[in-house]
């Protein structure tokens, strides 16, 4: 079979955010993703406990790092108000250890709007609504400038499968080019961890999502 694999959001609609919200309450392996993620960002050896999500969405992710995390702090950036007001309730009694910043990825002085360097920087099926291969390639800069040394970038993200006959939105493309635009940004041996939901005969647009991490 072939198709089309993509999505249109708005993101700054306050009922379309809320059911897409209650549409993505987290699967088995979409946690499975999040315990990953989880697992690297708590390993002895990142320069701080700070995390910086990208692109804070419903703060599913952010609940399940801290609820099992007491020791980290964490960011999320958004550029929906709206997903701020889902994100508070979901993230709740965790609140006071998170600081929301309203940012756009899509502009480059982005990092200047954070309250902190952190030691490590996560993202999860968001950057792929950036529209494109380059605007991706951007933010794996801006994330190399900064993070320090010894800090690390973890994308779980969709991507276009190897061997598929489908047409994928612009933003969701292969693995090893998001591994190379990893190392065109500066980051040593980018590696992709595992694959989520592959389906290359008959995939949905909320299949076909990797781990991707590097380290500065």
């Amino acid at each position: 079979m072939s198709g089309f694999v993509g999505a249109q959001h708005e993101f700054h609609d306050a009922a379309f955010v809320q059911g897409w919200a209650d549409r993505f309450v987290p699967t088995p392996p979409r946690i499975a993703l999040f315990d990953l993620i989880l697992e690297r960002v708590s390993a002895p050896g990142l320069p701080n406990g700070h995390v910086l999500e990208l692109g804070l969405g419903p703060g599913y992710m952010a609940r399940h790092i801290l609820e099992r995390n007491p020791g980290l702090s964490y960011e999320g950036l958004d550029f929906s108000e709206e997903f701020f007001d889902v994100a508070r309730k979901t993230i709740g009694t965790y609140m006071p250890r998170v600081k929301l910043t309203k940012a756009d990825l899509m502009d480059q002085a982005w990092p200047h709007s954070l309250s902190r360097q952190p030691g490590a920087i996560v993202s999860t099926w968001a950057l792929h609504d950036l529209g494109g291969q380059q605007a991706v390639a951007d933010v794996y800069a801006r994330c190399h400038e900064v993070l320090p040394e010894g800090g690390v970038l973890m994308n779980g993200d969709f991507i276009k499968p190897d061997g598929t006959s489908w047409t994928y939105e612009a933003g969701r493309f292969e693995v090893d080019r998001h591994l190379e635009l990893l190392r065109l940004a500066g980051f040593q041996e980018p590696a992709s961890l595992a694959l989520y939901e592959h389906n290359i005969e008959n995939p949905t647009s909320a299949q076909n999502y990797a781990c991707m991490m590097a380290v500065k």
